[in-house]
């Protein structure tokens, strides 16, 4: 049976992760384990063009923009989206290979 993909991708069931690996994505799941977080994230996905600036992002909660922009730093550290800014406004991306790692690693099902 062989493994598709490299060893940083493959499910839980292929091999063991090492410490290293295992801490990174935690930081990640513990970024998406918070549901502001976790919806800032689709916001910006779904975001036409799958970008967002930050000024189309803190009108749809009803918190201050600062705690805002503590979410999206959690979700710049963990690697899920980059921020790119235009003059005196950010705008997010989803960086879809860490988002490609999660679903790779909660992968259960037998290589075929």
């Amino acid at each position: 049976m062989s493994k598709q993909g490299p060893a940083c991708c493959s499910p839980l069931t292929g091999e063991p992760l090492d410490a290293e690996r295992a801490a990174d994505l935690a930081r990640m799941f513990k970024a998406l384990g918070e549901p502001v977080r976790l919806r800032l994230l689709s916001l910006i996905a779904s975001h036409e063009g799958g970008e967002a600036c930050v000024c189309e992002l803190t009108g749809v909660f009803d918190l201050t923009g600062p705690t805002i922009s503590h979410h999206l730093k959690v979700l710049r550290a963990a690697g899920l989206i980059r921020g790119d800014r235009r003059g005196t406004w950010i705008y997010y991306r989803v960086e879809p290979e860490r988002l490609r790692q999660a679903s790779a690693l909660l992968d259960l099902q037998p290589a075929s």
